[in-house]
């Protein structure tokens, strides 16, 4: 896996960063996204300095990534039941079949 070294800036900070070349573009995406909610939450809420403003986005981002995972883990499992009851009734089906 090939890694480059990469600069990254997120609420008017440089960071200089190494990630994967594959993972580069994923990278700044976030970052960009980081920079458009700071931006967004700077023109609707009082603060006193730009680390309320990345309290504020961490908070959305994690409340998004906790409903996600919930979402996810109760997909898995109704499929998983779902294929229960198809493997059911096509075993049923092959049964009275033969």
């Amino acid at each position: 896996m090939e890694e480059i070294a990469i600069n990254i800036v997120i609420a008017d900070r440089s960071y200089k960063l190494t990630v994967a070349r594959a993972d580069e573009e994923k990278v700044r995406k976030a970052a960009a996204l980081i920079n458009e909610r700071v931006k967004s939450y700077s023109k609707h809420y009082a603060f006193k300095d730009a680390q309320d403003l990345l309290s504020m986005t961490a908070l959305q981002f994690a409340t998004s990534t906790v409903k996600y995972e919930s979402e996810l883990a109760f997909r898995d499992q109704n499929l998983e039941q779902k294929l229960h009851e198809l493997d059911s009734l096509l075993s049923e089906h092959m049964i009275t079949v033969l």
